[in-house]
């Protein structure tokens, strides 16, 4: 029970220690960050770009609608764009209780389409599948994704949902 204590004292000190501030923080010029007492410069101001989130490069989405069959299949198609890549996205999720298999199509500018085969679980849980990242050719705006979702483990299985990543607004 001891060691519980320490180990409690130990987490909470630093975040005591922060909340408690420095000495002469109670000077309310120095909270409103108006009076400077040093010869230090100024840092520069924080700028971020518009391609920066957080600590990387932000991942634009142009999702589809929410879509799902009758059979139980659910799914939402995204075309991704990260700095000079592009990649599709879908989303899903197989209520059916049998194993599916998917097709995910990439198509951009000329002509040029990425596919991949994504074998869906017979599980209720939410997955995903996804293409390769490929160079970003033209504006992100060109590139269009579809999934076919089909019964059985092979592109033959009769069609049960087809989910793209255009949107009807």
């Amino acid at each position: 029970m001891a060691l519980v204590g320490v180990v409690a004292f130990v987490l909470a000190l630093p975040l005591a220690v922060a909340s408690a501030g420095s000495v002469g923080d109670n000077d309310p010029a120095a909270v409103r960050g108006t009076a400077r007492t040093d010869d230090r410069p100024r840092s520069p101001e924080p700028s971020r770009s518009p391609l920066l989130l957080g600590l990387g490069l932000a991942t634009a989405a142009r999702c589809g609608p929410e879509l799902s069959s009758p059979d139980g299949v659910e799914a939402q198609t995204c075309v991704l764009t990260q700095g000079e890549e592009t990649w599709a996205r879908t989303y899903y999720r197989n209520a059916t209780g049998e194993e599916l298999s998917s097709l995910l199509s990439l198509m951009g500018p000329g002509g040029r389409t990425v596919q991949i085969n994504c074998t869906v679980d017979a599980e209720d849980d939410p997955g995903a599948c996804e293409t390769p990242r490929e160079r970003t050719a033209g504006g992100a705006t060109a590139y269009t994704a579809i999934a076919e979702f089909a019964k059985g483990s092979g592109p033959e299985g009769p069609l049960l949902l087809r989910s793209g990543s255009n949107s009807a607004s």
